[in-house]
């Protein structure tokens, strides 16, 4: 829950203090998953109308109260700071990944995106990322619990476990420490992740939410250039729909994506990720992901609001993502 959130709940602020929000109505938002005034802070007028069944000046009213209540405002830059102590982060595992990731590994608040091709280490690291949020805070974790949405079937209990037992960690109390879901079309997916808000609300310290893969769905679904700006635009709701759980719960959200080779690169690695620049502006942090040689990974920072652009190597091992290979 957020520093805003917190002080409306400690002024005793609910929903149907807000005008024009009766119980009636409080109800028809509940059944939306619409429970919290930070909910509403962050609706269109037309999103609350369509939801409540008011009207748009009655939702632009209520809006514009949550917003009030929740103390939305313009803070200077110390301030801002002062709430990014609040971020937790996740260790990779890999001291040469943490540090090109800023000395910590993957931040809450933010949608860490790695892409590349198959093989390359994505949803290891996925894998990884899983076990390392249950540790405390101390030894890099979040002390937390991951879901896992499955969209390519490449989840493997049996990988969490060995990962699990290499740390000196309990596998059977790791396992239940990660809810896992198949996703089977891009609708699927979109209704997962609807219910892992659900989960949180419910008291489940959800701290990492990984999306393995992003795209494939609605890659497969939307084929063709006739069907990419509808493909973009349910990509996009999808995308904010993410960003708007990641900074209302504190989660960091770790998604996967698909490549292909653009056939305009005459020289150089023609690889691009999927999505386009709705994908590439949503995401935090990007990251790009190759085989390298001896069985190494090389990942590269793409893109990143305060981390150069740079690349280090890491292994595929036992335990995970690693500095160095397993010893023969």
């Amino acid at each position: 829950m957020g520093e805003s959130e917190e002080k409306a709940r400690k002024e005793g602020f609910k929903i149907t203090d807000l005008p024009g929000i009766g119980q009636v109505i409080a109800s028809k938002l509940e059944a939306a998953g619409i429970t919290e005034l930070m909910n509403i802070a962050v609706l269109s007028p037309a999103e609350l109308s369509d939801t409540a069944g008011v009207s748009e000046a009655v939702a632009r009213k209520a809006i514009q109260a949550s917003r009030k209540m929740l103390n939305l405002d313009f803070e200077d830059a110390s301030e801002y700071m002062k709430k990014r102590a609040e971020l937790l982060t996740i260790t990779t595992g890999c001291k040469n990944l943490d540090i090109l990731l800023g000395g910590k590994g993957i931040e809450t608040k933010a949608i860490t995106e790695v892409y590349g091709a198959y093989g390359s280490g994505k949803t290891q690291l996925a894998h990884t990322l899983a076990v390392n949020v249950q540790l405390p805070d101390e030894e890099g974790g979040a002390d937390g619990k991951a879901v896992y949405i499955d969209s390519e079937g490449t989840f493997r209990p049996e990988r969490i476990k060995q990962i699990a037992e290499a740390r000196g960690m309990n596998p059977e109390k790791v396992m239940k420490n990660i809810f896992v879901a198949r996703a089977f079309n891009s609708d699927h997916q979109i209704l997962l992740f609807d219910k892992i808000t659900e989960m949180i609300k419910k008291g489940e310290p959800i701290k990492l939410v990984i999306i393995d893969s992003l795209t494939a769905h609605f890659r497969a679904e939307f084929a063709g250039r006739g069907m990419l700006a509808d493909r973009q635009q349910k990509l996009n709701r999808h995308l904010h729909e993410i960003i708007r759980m990641a900074e209302q719960y504190n989660v960091a959200v770790y998604v996967t994506n698909q490549v292909m080779a653009d056939p305009s690169v005459m020289f150089g690695d023609p690889t691009r990720a999927i999505g386009g620049h709705i994908l590439a502006h949503a995401s935090t942090l990007r990251l790009y992901m190759r085989r390298g040689k001896q069985n190494s990974r090389v990942v590269k920072v793409i893109d990143s609001p305060n981390l150069p652009e740079s690349e280090n190597i890491f292994y595929i091992t036992a335990a995970g993502i690693k500095d160095e290979p397993d010893k023969e």
